[in-house]
């Protein structure tokens, strides 16, 4: 009898799809014991070399729309392609241990915007555009157009004046 239920099991497990979902280490998205500076330079330079913009996602472990940004984009393959394909990303904490104030004071103090906001860099480490993520929400999560446009609109291709087409 046991040997007919361990077959009958075994049979079961073939016939169920295991389906994996992506994790994220939500907990530790931004580094508080991070070189922001040093880092920030270093994605300036590959950008750079990979002729995109840096996009820097300012928050903290503890903010939850930092959390929902991070997983709403990585969840999703349409905006995740997007956002690699023309972006080098940079999380840069702001917390209690570390609020990296000098770097926000170059930046024109994006955190006046709340968090998280998004801050773009040209490939020289110019700020191109800040961005108040409370408009691009979509009731209790991220409106994807719209992340899509912000990708679109700031993209190193839709700035190169030899792209450009006057209508």
């Amino acid at each position: 009898m046991m040997k007919y239920v361990f077959l009958l099991l075994l049979s079961c497990s073939f016939a169920i799809p295991v389906v994996q979902a992506q994790t994220h280490d939500l907990e530790h998205i931004y580094n508080p014991d991070a070189n922001a500076q040093a880092d920030i330079a270093a994605a300036v330079k590959q950008a750079a070399l990979e002729k995109k913009h840096v996009l820097l996602q300012i928050g903290g472990n503890w903010c939850i729309w930092c959390k929902r940004l991070y997983k709403f984009v990585n969840d999703d393959p349409a905006l995740k392609e997007a956002q690699d394909k023309s972006y080098i990303v940079y999380h840069l904490n702001y917390s209690k241990e570390n609020k990296n104030l000098p770097i926000l004071k170059s930046l024109g103090f994006p955190q006046r915007f709340g968090f998280p906001v998004l801050v773009i860099l040209d490939a020289k480490g110019n700020r191109l555009h800040t961005q108040n993520t409370g408009l691009l929400e979509s009731a209790d999560s991220y409106d994807k157009q719209k992340l899509l446009e912000l990708y679109k609109q700031w993209s190193p291709a839709a700035l190169d004046p030899v792209n450009y087409i006057k209508e």
